[in-house]
């Protein structure tokens, strides 16, 4: 069965639009589309808010589901902070990061930041599109848009070490983008320190979700999301808890 990106309670009448097939960066031989809107306007924080509820992500000024014709693996995804219990590992990736300093500071772009954006990318993303961002690109990345949008920022001592790009929702933070220094001792696992520290940071806020972008079904890449339990999986136009979910077939075939 497809599965249509669905809405609820948008108060607002607001255009959306679907792109041109392009080549599906994740699988070969497959094609990608997405179902888009802009995020403008008085409302665009609660058309964003109502979005992300709804399964959608946000890229710059736009957010974006996934309308693709022939595939269905993409699906968002949510871990339940309040719910949420740490694994061995990951409490040991906590124990070593314990002497880093965080703090949320404003999405203002500045050319620390670019630096580590751009080491990572070289390291991680080689050949991708986001390698050759200039600095303009990526003060339009943080700073372009009118969405309730923070950096947090991880140092030891003075040096940054990673920053996670962070949108505040009404029940949750939606984790954007993130990004570390790749030869800073690898024992860190700094990728996934940031997503328990804001799953952290959701419970201290009262609130209820870490947002985490799309999870695609059979793509190693994605795999790391499922590794902060429990988590919900938006499907067909709902928000399924993965216990329930492991056990549709159609859902595991996709």
């Amino acid at each position: 069965m497809r599965r249509s990106p669905q809405f609820t309670s948008l108060n607002s009448t607001h255009f959306f639009f679907t792109t041109n097939l392009q080549p599906c960066p994740y699988f070969n031989g497959k094609v990608e589309r997405r179902l888009v809107t802009e995020l403008i306007g008085e409302d665009s924080q609660v058309l964003h808010d109502q979005l992300t509820r709804n399964g959608f992500r946000r890229s710059h000024g736009a957010a974006y589901a996934q309308a693709c014709p022939d595939c269905d693996r993409c699906t968002a995804i949510r871990v339940r902070a309040r719910e949420f219990i740490y694994s061995r590992s990951q409490r040991r990736i906590v124990k070593r990061n314990e002497e880093l300093s965080v703090r949320q500071v404003s999405a203002i772009a500045n050319k620390e930041q670019f630096n580590l954006f751009k080491a990572y990318q070289s390291s991680r993303h080689s050949g991708g599109d986001m390698e050759n961002m200039l600095f303009s690109d990526y003060k339009s990345l943080l700073e372009e848009n009118t969405i309730d949008t923070a950096l947090i920022e991880f140092r030891l001592s003075r040096r940054l070490v990673a920053c996670m790009i962070v949108d505040k929702i009404s029940d949750g933070f939606s984790a954007v983008y993130s990004f570390f220094d790749t030869e800073f001792d690898n024992r860190r696992s700094l990728g996934t320190f940031m997503i328990l520290w804001l799953i952290k940071h959701v419970k201290v806020c009262g609130l209820d979700y870490v947002y985490l972008g799309f999870w695609i079904n059979k793509c190693k890449k994605m795999s790391y999301k499922k590794n902060f339990k429990p988590f919900d999986y938006f499907w067909s136009g709902n928000w399924v808890s993965h216990e329930e979910i492991k056990n549709f077939k159609e859902f595991s075939d996709t």
